[in-house]
């Protein structure tokens, strides 16, 4: 009863705390935010200025008084205020404009929802992904694990007696997991993901062409260029960025290639990882990863012929989830709609 009173003000909530992107479902209603993880601060006020798409276009152009950051590092906070009202942020523009009928709920309302967190994080750092919801308005915050929610998000039946092998490489991590009955039954979180492909290009610029490039600049170039295979129409594209050695701007053109070079010691880490856990994985499951194939999620599920470079390394079927980039938030949405499965996936919960 006291329940119900709750959902007549406030929608729940299921969101990928992710370390590049933050995406937000609301429970029957499917995704209404999905923005960058930034927030831009004054530094001296420590004042949010903007958060989401409009902090990122800062990135790298504020002045010294505004400092544009992302509060997650390797898929956990090192920043848990701006965390906090990042969190805030998104949950209050959840609840401004209620299927665009221009009403404003009231501040009384106050969500529950559910965040996907990486399987590797420690009690301390469950634990801070829980206080910052809370504190941004959240009446109960439930943690699942990211793989287990990609599951869940990608259509898998997680509660079969059968194997469900699933990896999802996002920007801070990549979770690799195998999952039968409900429950985790070997996992594995690298951080080791998006985040490092992108520093990969930063640093073949770097040592190539002696050129300075940016973190966005980085993430596009992995974007429209990266790949794991030998594709059939290998692209260019022209690169700008600061000379090193005489310090002004300066235009690159580099191809599929050399990128797919760059970011090949980060994909073979993934790989090598995915390779350790089907060593791992009793007979028996083995056979149904066999027959179901390996899943794919995240963003870095989209880098070009990567599903072929682990079916050619694993020698397993690998199938690309339908889109990628969104499994972790719809699981979290899903479980709210079926609270027995939340009771059994969920890490921890809490109530204020």
């Amino acid at each position: 009863m006291f329940d119900s009173f709750w959902t007549l003000f406030a929608h729940d909530i299921g969101i990928d705390l992710g370390t590049v992107n933050t995406l937000v479902a609301i429970k029957g209603k499917g995704i209404v935010i999905r923005e960058p993880s930034v927030v831009a601060i004054h530094k001296k006020t420590r004042q949010v200025l903007a958060v989401g798409t409009d902090a990122k276009r800062m990135l790298g152009r504020t002045p010294a008084v505004i400092e544009a950051i992302r509060p997650l590092r390797d898929g956990v906070i090192s920043d848990f205020d701006t965390t906090e009202a990042m969190l805030r942020h998104f949950i209050q523009k959840v609840h401004q404009n209620p299927k665009g009928s221009g009403f404003r709920l009231p501040r009384i309302a106050r969500p529950r929802v559910v965040i996907g967190i990486p399987s590797g994080v420690t009690e301390v750092e469950r634990r801070a992904v829980q206080d910052a919801a809370l504190s941004a308005g959240a009446r109960q915050a439930f943690l699942i694990e990211e793989p287990m929610a990609a599951a869940i998000g990608a259509g898998l039946k997680i509660e079969d007696p059968e194997g469900n092998f699933i990896v999802d490489i996002g920007g801070g991590t990549t979770e690799i997991a195998v999952i039968s009955l409900g429950g985790l039954v070997l996992n594995r979180s690298l951080r080791v993901a998006g985040d490092e492909m992108d520093q990969d290009i930063i640093n073949y610029m770097r040592m190539r062409y002696g050129v300075l490039i940016g973190e966005r600049t980085a993430e596009d170039i992995k974007i429209e260029l990266g790949s794991a295979t030998v594709q059939t129409h290998e692209k260019e594209a022209v690169v700008r960025g600061r000379e090193l050695a005489s310090g002004l701007p300066k235009s690159i053109r580099i191809s599929t290639a050399e990128i797919r070079e760059a970011i090949s010691e980060t994909i073979m880490q993934i790989v090598s990882s995915i390779h350790d856990i089907l060593e791992e994985t009793p007979p028996e499951l083995l056979s149904d990863i066999l027959e179901r194939g390996i899943v794919l999620t995240g963003g870095g599920a989209l880098i070009k012929g990567l599903d072929k470079r682990i079916s050619d390394e694993t020698k397993m079927p690998v199938l690309v989830a339908d889109d990628p980039l969104t499994t972790v938030v719809r699981g979290c949405s899903k479980v709210l709609d079926d609270l027995d499965l939340l009771s059994k996936v969920k890490v921890t919960g809490g109530l204020r």
